[in-house]
């Protein structure tokens, strides 16, 4: 492990389990009460309808049985679960079983936390394992508080304090006093029978008469909208279990500054040990969803505290976590909250315990509330039209085509092209901007910036040393990863031949290429993970490689607006 400054640390309240307020993350009974209610009535509404709306005798027993099988299958899973979890624990990672007396060696505080918890909830104590890894994580499995099971990793222990430690593991076990796993187990089961009610409804579109057809095209179009919305509340619902089990490790060990500290240091930990690895996490993979931490999420937080034990320097990377509505709209699609959000909440609670905070959450609220609105919010709702602009030129030239089909009918070949082809230009000047006066920058100050997109591509020069393939694992991967004094930055390759350019290049220059001094341009994008489009590479040696994200977009573009002004002048008589 690198050194690395220890942040300040602020104290902790002399005395724990004050009761502590919780202002984020909604209510947690309130939360997993409204979503399993309504995946209740979605299944309820869809069983129903699949049954009185499909006058076929055999879909109706074919789903009469599904539906108690799926049941039993995850009442067996839910049980079953932790043994099965053991095995692949065992088989995937070498997860090894230890005693309380192996984590109170490594964690004092810990083992008292532990204690301390099962002896107020009545708990039982859970498994305890430890996995041979410095990628720092930790997670729980089970059915029930009794067969909990709580792993960490190695390196918890490495990167993180005893107090930190600590405060991670009473996190875990706000997992267990809270039933995590039998509600989101239960609610999980739930959206599995909308989507067996889609794909039922689909099979008995295709075996009867039209009638019959129609109505199963209406419950199946019905299931799948609530399976979608199904899905979206169970991502809601784990996001709101991660910030009440913050809330039970603040409330416990009296300690919420620590576990900010916390987080931020698991961040900075994954992002080492990305550095020096030869093949993706496992560990990190595998447990991506029941981790503590999204392991996507570190390179930002990860890099501000790889440079500076000045907080509030960490915090200005939290302002895009904060106010951004890019990091909201991404946010809707993960397991958990974004670090700012959560260190955010964090900070409510030591201010409530009489603490001084270490990271001035506050201020960084303050500097959000003076950002641009316009900036923000206008941008974003272009972009999210600007995704879509090749479909929207589509449809506005099939629209306009249609409208002149009468006097030409090749309008209805040459608009679409047309308006495909433009939509795809003015999505590529937008992605990818004129970079003529590109600014020489660093990883740091890209990373803070609020105002960042996945989409507006910002030029920028940037100085490292190129340290390994982007994709780790991949023997043939044409992405890099370049270091500077302040991170890491993910650099995004394109041949100009395409994907087969990409694997060429892969295989036959990166290798050579690690370990150089270069000087890289390109367009820096920002959503959950940071990166930047590839534009050019430059070592002092002379090297030299050029990246294409541009070709095959402007090909597409102006060759469907050439296509179409072909077929207009191809319709009128000579």
């Amino acid at each position: 492990m690198s050194s690395q400054a220890p942040l300040r640390k602020a104290g902790r309240s002399p005395k724990a389990g004050v009761k502590l307020i919780q202002k984020t993350g909604g209510n947690l009974v309130l939360a997993s009460g409204v979503t399993i209610v309504m995946l209740f009535g979605m299944v309820l509404a869809l069983s129903l309808a699949s049954v009185l709306i499909i006058n076929s005798p055999d879909p109706v027993v074919g789903l009469a049985i599904a539906l108690p099988i799926t049941l039993i299958f995850n009442i067996a899973a839910f049980f079953l679960s932790p043994y099965l979890m053991d095995l692949t624990q065992n088989w995937l990672y070498n997860t090894r079983w230890v005693s309380l007396a192996e984590i109170e060696s490594k964690s004092p505080e810990t083992a008292k936390v532990i204690q301390k918890i099962c002896k107020q909830r009545n708990l039982k104590q859970p498994r305890l394992g430890i996995i041979d890894d410095q990628n720092p994580t930790a997670f729980t499995y089970g059915s029930l508080p009794n067969s909990a099971r709580v792993v960490v990793s190695e390196g918890l222990f490495t990167y993180l304090d005893d107090d930190e430690i600590a405060t991670v593991y009473a996190h875990e076990f706000g997992h267990i006093v809270h039933w995590d796993f039998a509600v989101m187990t239960l609610a999980s089961t739930l959206v599995q029978i909308t989507y067996l009610i889609y794909t039922t409804a689909q099979s008995l579109g295709r075996k009867g008469g039209k009638k019959a057809e129609d109505a199963a095209g209406t419950v199946a179009a019905v299931a799948y909208l609530f399976y979608i919305a199904g899905t979206y509340l169970l991502l809601y619902l784990s996001r709101t279990r991660e910030y009440f089990a913050d809330h039970f490790a603040a409330e416990t060990t009296g300690n919420p500054n620590a576990l900010s500290r916390a987080l931020v240091k698991i961040a900075y930990g994954i992002l080492e040990e990305g550095q020096r690895a030869t093949e993706p996490s496992r560990l990190l993979e595998g447990t991506r969803a029941l981790g503590i931490y999204d392991a996507k999420a570190a390179t930002s937080t990860g890099t501000a505290y790889r440079i500076s034990s000045q907080p509030e320097k960490i915090g200005r990377v939290f302002l895009w976590d904060m106010f951004n509505p890019w990091g909201w709209w991404m946010e809707l699609n993960s397991t958990h909250p974004l670090t700012g959000k959560r260190v955010r909440a964090l900070s409510t609670y030591a201010e409530q315990l009489g603490l001084d905070i270490e990271f001035d959450m506050g201020r960084i609220i303050g500097e959000g509330h003076h950002l641009s609105k316009r900036k923000l919010y206008g941008n974003f709702v272009s972009d999210l039209l600007l995704y879509s602009a090749e479909i929207l030129g589509l449809a506005v030239g099939f629209a306009i085509g249609i409208s002149l089909s009468a006097a030409n009918p090749m309008m209805m070949i040459a608009c679409p092209l047309i308006g495909l082809g433009t939509g795809v230009l003015l999505k590529t000047l937008v992605m990818f901007p004129n970079y003529q006066a590109a600014e020489e920058l660093d990883v740091l100050t890209l990373m803070s910036d609020p105002y960042a997109s996945p989409l507006r591509g910002q030029p920028a020069k940037l100085e490292g040393v190129l340290i390994g393939r982007g994709d780790a694992g991949y023997a043939f991967g044409s992405d890099l990863k370049l270091q500077d004094p302040t991170g890491m930055m993910y650099l995004h390759y394109a041949s100009r031949f395409g994907p087969i350019g990409n694997f060429l290049f892969g295989m036959k220059r990166v290798k050579s290429l690690i370990g150089m001094e270069v000087n890289a341009l390109g367009w820096f994008r920002r959503g959950v993970a940071p990166w930047m489009d590839l534009i050019e590479l430059n070592s002092d040696s002379g090297t030299k490689v050029s990246s294409f994200h541009r070709f095959w977009s402007f090909l597409l573009g102006v060759g469907s607006i050439a296509l179409g002004v072909v077929a207009l002048f191809v319709s009128f008589p000579a």
